[in-house]
């Protein structure tokens, strides 16, 4: 539905047909001087080398909260629901009471709701909470009053108790067992399995404890992250989100005007324009290359329209460095003359309309969810 609501809202915006019409440019030096009612929705910002600086220093690297880190799983404690299998050696009437022929699991013991479980000449046990090697000494010192050095050993046949549960752009989606073996962040995510083209990797939310942690996926392609250490204990729940809310929207004169999604933390503005083919060399306008943000809040407060001059010798590299939001739009004007208030009288509430019916799918998205 999500899919259906934002073709819907990209081909509204496509309908403007006057703002990609040939033979139009903007001169933006009308922009101060008009003072005009559309002029004052937007601030217009040059990109330069000085803004990239600036913007790349307030950027706030992505790591791991230290009380994730901190926890280091321990020894698997048994619970309710856990299936024990339990050896006697040299003792196969207590091993296996159901006869040595039956299925392995025929012969292993249940973990009682309470808690407890049976086992012969020791009675009931209270087996949750204890480690592996606790209930193994405490059945060994119960049983040597009946049988001489008893030799006792004890595996879990089922690991019931203790579950995590993976969500979202996954390929498997449910839940895992926390076992003896420690289950890390990595690991569960791995068994699920990612929906490679509609996960966002930047936005993986573990719920512990009434609390969301959002941790970075593609984080793990950076030197020195902490990812990998991050486990996982019972009760624990990921959700890898879709990538449907992460869209960026290129229109006017490129090769091939669409929406692109991005499921990595980042896209910059040169993979944008060069996912859609590049800029039209027929009909484009080089130096009239806009990166329009905030135009679903435009009542609030003024839209930011970011400025490229694609003909400058240093445009590429700037194109590069200048990482695009979820709900950007990409516009690249055409060849020809025009003043700068038409074309925004004329972009703008295209661009509000779409940002602001994005931000409603959103909305309805989020809603659905709760």
């Amino acid at each position: 539905m999500i899919r259906n609501i934002s073709l819907a809202l990209l081909a509204g915006f496509a309908l403007q047909g006057c703002m990609f019409a040939p033979g139009q440019n903007m001169d933006t030096s009308q922009l101060v001087r008009d003072g005009s009612p559309e002029s004052s929705r937007v601030e217009l910002i040059p990109i330069t080398p000085k803004l990239i600086a600036q913007n790349t220093a307030a950027q706030v690297k992505s790591s791991v909260p230290t009380e994730l880190l901190s926890y280091k799983p321990a020894a698997y404690r048994i619970g309710a629901n856990d299936v024990l299998y339990i050896t006697v050696w040299d003792h196969p009437e207590l091993t296996a009471p159901s006869g040595a022929q039956q299925q392995i699991d025929a012969n292993g013991r249940l973990v009682r709701p309470d808690g407890t479980l049976f086992y012969p000449y020791v009675g009931n046990i209270q087996a949750a909470g204890k480690t592996i090697e606790e209930l193994r000494k405490q059945i060994s010192d119960s049983l040597a009053q009946f049988v001489e050095s008893p030799q006792v050993d004890i595996n879990v046949l089922r690991f019931a108790s203790q579950k995590v549960v993976v969500t979202g752009a996954v390929l498997k989606a449910g839940q895992q067992p926390i076992t003896t073996s420690p289950l890390s962040v990595l690991e569960a995510i791995g068994t699920a399995g990612v929906d490679p083209a509609n996960a966002d990797l930047s936005g993986l939310v573990l719920k512990r404890n009434g609390r969301d942690y959002v941790l970075d996926l593609d984080s793990l392609n950076s030197q020195n992250s902490q990812l990998q250490d991050v486990y996982l204990q019972g009760g624990d729940q990921l959700f890898l989100p879709y990538n449907d809310r992460k869209k960026v929207y290129l229109m006017g004169e490129v090769n091939t005007p669409r929406a692109v999604t991005f499921k990595m933390s980042r896209l910059n503005l040169a993979d944008a324009v060069g996912s859609v083919g590049g800029l039209n060399q027929t009909t484009s306008n080089g130096n009239a290359l806009y990166v329009i943000r905030g135009a679903e809040n435009i009542e609030a407060a003024p839209a930011k329209v970011f400025q490229l001059d694609a003909e400058s010798p240093t445009a590429f590299a700037l194109a590069t460095r200048f990482d695009l939001q979820p709900q950007d739009i990409v516009y690249v004007g055409p060849a020809g003359v025009t003043r700068w208030n038409r074309l925004i009288s004329q972009l703008l509430p295209s661009a509000t309309i779409l940002g602001t019916g994005a931000a409603s799918v959103n909305n309805l998205s989020e809603a659905s969810t709760r």
